[in-house]
C-alpha cells in the first residue's frame, strides 16, 4: 500500500514521538517551517508536539494520539516526525492501526522514528519513508536531505541518492528484497515480541550513531540478532555510515564469521550525517554488486 505524493498546497503535520522539543530546537525547526512554506506547502503541529508532560517528553498517549490524528485528518497529506531521540515504541499500544491503513499517507522520520516506521509497514503494509526528520531539513549545512524529500516524495522518483555517491561491496551478489531497517540499535529492540519486524526475504539496511553505540555495543546488537535467527532470513545488507573507530561492516563481518552468502554493500547516504537519502519501508529493491550504483528501487513508493 502506497500512500499520495505530496502537491503544492497540502499540509505536512508536525508530530514529537521520541524527545521532547527544547527551546534550542524551536529556531531550527521554524527555519524548517520557513522552507518548507516557501514550496509551496502547510503546516499543522500536533496538539501535543510541543508537549513535555513528564519532564522528558509527552506521554505515549499524548505522543500517540497526535500519530492518530494526523492519519485521520483527511487535510492532512504527509506526516514527519519533528526530531529523533527515544522512546517512540512507547507508542505502539496506542496506535489505531485500522485508521492509520484505511488513511494512508507519507510519515517520514530517521533515528528514533525507526520503531515508527517499520511498525505502521508490518501492521498496516503502509510503504513508510526513513529520511530527515522535519528538524534535520535545515540542520545540517547542506540541502540534501531536502532535496532527496522534495525528489522522493513530491516527484516520485527512484533514484537512491546522488549519482556521483560511491557504493563498496562488502559481499557479492544479487538481491531482490522488501526495504526494512533503520537504526541498528532500534532495528534490534524490534528483533522478537509482539512489534517484532518481519525479516523474511527483506534487505536490511542499517546505520548507528557512533555517540551513542561504540563498537562492542554494536557487536552486542548484532550477535543478538544472528542468535535470533534474522540473518537466516534475509536476502540482503544495506550498510550506511557509522563514524566509529571501527567501521560498521567490519564489525558486521566479524559477527558473521563467514556463514551466510548473501550481498552486503555499503554507502555514506543514509545515517546521522548530512546525506539522507529516503529510503521506502516496505518498497522492494534489487541489489547488484556488479554495478556502480549497487541498490535500485524497484517499484514506485508514492502515487
Amino acid at each position: 500500500m502506497i500512500p499520495q505524493r505530496l502537491k503544492k498546497g497540502d499540509i505536512i503535520g508536525l508530530i514529537s514521538p521520541s524527545d521532547s522539543i527544547t527551546k534550542d530546537d524551536l529556531d531550527v525547526i521554524n527555519n524548517s517551517i520557513c522552507l518548507v512554506e516557501a514550496s509551496g506547502f502547510r503546516i499543522r503541529i500536533g496538539k501535543y508536539a510541543l508537549a513535555n508532560t513528564l519532564g522528558y517528553g509527552a506521554t505515549a498517549r499524548e505522543k500517540a494520539e497526535d500519530i492518530n490524528s494526523m492519519f485521520g485528518d483527511p487535510e492532512v497529506k504527509a506526516i514527519f516526525c519533528i526530531s529523533g531521540g527515544f522512546n517512540s515504541n512507547s507508542t505502539f499500544d496506542y496506535l489505531d492501526y485500522d485508521k492509520i491503513k484505511c488513511n494512508p499517507k507519507i510519515i517520514c522520520g530517521f533515528s528514533d522514528s525507526t520503531s515508527i516506521l517499520n511498525v505502521i509497514y508490518n501492521k498496516t503494509g503502509l510503504v513508510t519513508f526513513h529520511g530527515p526528520t522535519f528538524k534535520a531539513l535545515t540542520s545540517w549545512e547542506t540541502e540534501y536531505g531536502y532535496k532527496e524529500v522534495m525528489k522522493r516524495l513530491v516527484e516520485g522518483g527512484l533514484m537512491i541518492g546522488q549519482a556521483d555517491e560511491e557504493y563498496k561491496t562488502i559481499n557479492p551478489g544479487i538481491a531482490r528484497g522488501i526495504l526494512v531497517g533503520g537504526n541498528l540499535s532500534l532495528v534490534n529492540e524490534m528483533v522478537s515480541g509482539k512489534y517484532q519486524i518481519d525479516f523474511t526475504d527483506k534487505i536490511l539496511f542499517l546505520e548507528e550513531l557512533f555517540l551513542e553505540t561504540p563498537p562492542a555495543l554494536v557487536s552486542n546488537y548484532l550477535y543478538h540478532m544472528k542468535q535470533n535467527n534474522v540473518f537466516d532470513k534475509i536476502k540482503g545488507i544495506w550498510v550506511g555510515n557509522y563514524d566509529g573507530s571501527i567501521a560498521l561492516e567490519q564489525i558486521l563481518l566479524d559477527t558473521l564469521d563467514g556463514e551466510y552468502n548473501f550481498p552486503i554493500i555499503k554507502s555514506n547516504n543514509f545515517g546521522h550525517i548530512d546525506k539522507k537519502t529516503v529510503i521506502p519501508i516496505g518498497t522492494m529493491a534489487k541489489i547488484d554488486t556488479s554495478k556502480e550504483v549497487k541498490i535500485e528501487l524497484t517499484e514506485n513508493c508514492v502515487e
